[in-house]
């Protein structure tokens, strides 16, 4: 017997995504319980399965894969859930008046307290 794996969306009301469970033939399916094995009817059936009950134009409500797709599906949202940057690789970012400050405490007041003529534009 083929077999599929199926899941609910993600609640995500911006967009669409607002079913959090659903029942078909006794299963009962909850937003946040990972990926659940039916049978391939099942599967076919809940490919079609709708956010809204009898409106076409709302988005599909499961994702429905084969194992081999789901695992790429798990990597993938492993990938972005990681940070671009973990805290403690951080980079140290100086603002441009701070850094000046610093190697030039006198210079960078003087600049401060010289005012701009009319009509002329602050380099920035």
């Amino acid at each position: 017997m083929k077999t599929l794996l199926v899941r609910i969306k993600e609640h995500d009301p911006r967009r669409g995504h607002v079913l959090r469970r659903y029942a078909y033939k006794g299963i009962r399916f909850q937003e946040g319980n990972g990926w659940y094995r039916v049978s391939e009817e099942v599967g076919d059936y809940l490919r079609e399965v709708h956010q809204k009950a009898g409106d076409a134009s709302s988005p599909r409500a499961f994702d429905v894969c084969t194992e081999k797709q789901a695992r790429e599906v798990d990597k993938k949202e492993a990938r972005e859930e990681q940070p671009k940057r973990p805290a403690d690789n951080a980079r140290e970012a100086v603002a441009r008046d701070e850094g000046a400050a610093k190697d030039d405490p006198e210079g960078a007041a003087k600049k401060a307290a010289t005012p701009t003529p009319k009509g002329a534009q602050k380099k920035g």
